[in-house]
């Protein structure tokens, strides 16, 4: 299994249909405001893995159904509900998907064919039961759920050993020991510019408002993109930090996402001015 996926991640065959997915799905999805949402921006959390929930549990529960006499009401409301919910979970996901590097978006692709397999057979279930052919309706529901396993296999490979959506910054926050770490004199930190320092070799940036100073890890929580060569926008009245690379917006006074591809915060350090210099701590 694993040189199958090592396969699929190199396999760049598969960048055709890809890429001309990726260019429909970000044509479609072009107001910031509607991929902000379905990245789960105003969460704080990508959207995609808690709206997948629904459909999971609702066709697991229907496999457990059906086992039982007497319960073809109960598994066929759950299959409808299940294929239901899982239109805008897969939304959603497309939405994350678009955003990912090209080795992401390869697992990610052949992902996404096993779920719509599944929810295929799950909607000839739905519609099965409908017609009282129950006994076709729980085969379908079955061979769907294998798709979908499949596919929820495929997309835990993609979140944990690829990282498709994990803050990748958190890593270097386990780096940075315990204590106080000084990052130079108050009067040397000229106002509203980003400044780049490094705490035990991790990087991060730093910005003084008036007396404030925000420390914040460098690297973008979407892709590790260099938050220190990004721009900074006033947004609703907050100084917000640009990444470079995917536009992925932070506020500088607390770290929270703004605008996506990343549905992470970023990680603030606490601060303090020590003798007219500043230091800065673990969270």
């Amino acid at each position: 299994m694993r040189e199958l996926l090592t396969k699929l991640e190199q396999a760049s065959g598969l960048d055709r249909v890809g890429d001309r997915l990726q260019r429909a799905v970000q044509g479609t999805l072009r107001p910031q405001r509607v991929r902000d949402f379905l990245h789960g921006v105003w969460l704080g959390h990508p959207l995609h893995p808690a709206m997948v929930q629904v459909p999971v549990g609702a066709w697991i529960s229907a496999a457990v159904v059906d086992l039982m006499p007497g319960q073809r009401r109960a598994a066929t409301a759950l299959v409808g509900v299940g294929t239901l919910s899982a239109l805008p979970a897969a939304v959603a996901g497309l939405n994350d998907w678009a955003a990912l590097s090209r080795d992401q978006r390869r697992i990610g692709l052949v992902h996404a064919a096993a779920n719509t397999i599944g929810v295929t057979l799950y909607a000839g279930s739905l519609a099965a039961r409908l017609n009282g052919r129950h006994n076709m309706g729980r085969a379908l529901a079955y061979l769907g759920l294998s798709a979908a396993s499949a596919g929820a296999y495929l997309g835990g490979h993609l979140a944990y050993k690829q990282g498709a959506q994990v803050s990748q910054s958190i890593s270097e926050l386990h780096l940075v020991s315990e204590g106080w770490h000084p990052l130079g004199d108050m009067s040397s930190l000229p106002q509203r510019q980003l400044l780049t320092r490094e705490i035990d070799d991790v990087s991060v940036i730093l910005y003084r408002h008036g007396d404030d100073v925000t420390v914040m890890l460098e690297r973008c929580p979407h892709q590790s993109g260099p938050l220190g060569e990004g721009e900074v926008q006033e947004i609703d009245g907050h100084a917000c930090v640009v990444c470079p690379w995917h536009g992925s917006t932070f506020r500088l006074n607390g770290g929270e996402v703004v605008h996506g591809p990343s549905g992470n915060d970023q990680v603030v350090l606490p601060t303090r001015v020590v003798n007219g210099r500043l230091e800065a701590r673990l969270p």
